[in-house]
């Protein structure tokens, strides 16, 4: 198959959270023709197998379908494939489907299941229904940009706060605070917070990243109120339940959810896809690096729910994801590739090892 050419066949078809079926149509059947016994599950993501099904170990490889919006022209341009999708995360899945076929052959014992996942831009409901579902396997590999050389040991997690307030109206001229004013405070309350807890010694990755997603205000004439969508990236080793019972307090009369959260999720550097992965890379002439993401991955669902060596790696420049400029490196999709069946051999090689031992 030509590699380029699958890529941006999968890149063209548009594929925004929750609208995943056209190009989930697309995926099973590249994979059958690859030799993958290739399905669609309840929720929808698509999983295809290669290796017996009773082998003896399963290593997965979970990329995810779906994009944000934002329509990029399909194009190559001076060694560049532009589109949605190409960095996060059609690039790093269509990798993992072109090595595990490569080396479909040369692994013995073990199972390579590849997943496309649905709503990883959303609420991940293809990740949660795998981690409620699927066995553990031996290991996962996170299919989300790293750059060909890099290899991502964690992710932060994330809280979603909605904060909602509705009061009778009152006169313009009494003391009394307007819906919009306290959610302000309520806002300057929290970045106050944050600028406390994020002292200068703490880097990047250990702080809390507030934002504020939307805020809007309404009224009928005798009632009026505010709506409020707050995102806050969340560091290893964050009380979470005391940070929502302040957000609950400064809240005060306004009605202060959480529809959902990720807890963050790292790992060390001496497991087996890590191993495998920087061995592959030397090999293919580059010289790894370890890196931490202040966002989050489908890693932070099935990370703490399998409890498996796991690590995110893919081919694509991270600062290009959800941008009008999204590309990818032709050459480096490539060596993506490369990498990876490199690492599935190696990796495969100990496990089956290891066993025999």
């Amino acid at each position: 198959m030509n590699e380029i050419e699958f890529l941006k066949e999968l890149v063209s078809i548009p594929s925004l959270s929750g609208e995943e079926d056209e190009v989930a149509e697309y995926l099973v059947n590249r994979m059958a023709s690859l030799g993958f016994q290739a399905h669609r599950d309840t929720v929808g993501n698509v999983v295809g197998i290669v290796g017996k099904q009773k082998a003896a170990h399963t290593i997965v490889l979970l990329g995810h379908m779906d994009t944000v919006p934002g329509l990029i022209r399909v194009r190559e341009e001076d060694g560049k494939l532009y589109g949605r999708g190409t960095v996060d995360a059609k690039g790093p899945l269509a990798a993992f489907v072109l090595a595990a076929a490569r080396v479909r052959a040369a692994i013995n014992g073990v199972r390579l299941v590849v997943v496309g996942a649905v709503g990883e831009e959303s609420t991940s409901p293809g990740a949660h229904h795998l981690a409620q579902t699927m066995a553990p396997p031996d290991g996962v590999i996170i299919g989300e940009p790293s750059g060909w050389q890099g290899i991502t040991l964690g992710y932060k997690g994330v809280l979603r706060v909605e904060y909602r307030l509705t009061q009778p109206v009152s006169h313009r001229a009494s003391n009394a605070s307007l819906p919009a004013e306290k959610a302000v405070m309520f806002w300057n309350r929290l970045t106050a917070y944050v600028a406390e807890f994020n002292n200068e010694s703490r880097s990047s990755f250990d702080q809390l990243a507030p934002s504020l997603q939307r805020i809007r205000t309404f009224g009928d004439g005798l009632n009026e109120g505010v709506e409020m969508q707050i995102s806050m990236r969340l560091p290893p080793g964050v009380d979470l339940p005391s940070l929502q019972e302040k957000l609950r307090d400064w809240g005060a009369s306004a009605d202060v959810s959480f529809p959902y959260r990720e807890v963050p999720f790292r790992v060390g550097k001496n497991i087996p896809p890590v191993r495998a992965l920087l061995r592959a890379i030397r090999t293919e002439g580059g010289e790894p690096r370890f890196k931490l993401k202040t966002g989050t991955s489908d890693m932070n669902v099935v990370g703490p729910a399998w409890g498996c060596p796991i690590v995110a790696y893919g081919p694509g420049d991270s600062t290009l994801d959800h941008t009008p400029n999204e590309h990818i490196d032709v050459s480096e999709f490539r060596k993506g590739i490369d990498v990876l069946a490199h690492a599935l051999t190696d990796w495969g090689d100990q496990l089956t090892t290891s066993r025999r031992a």
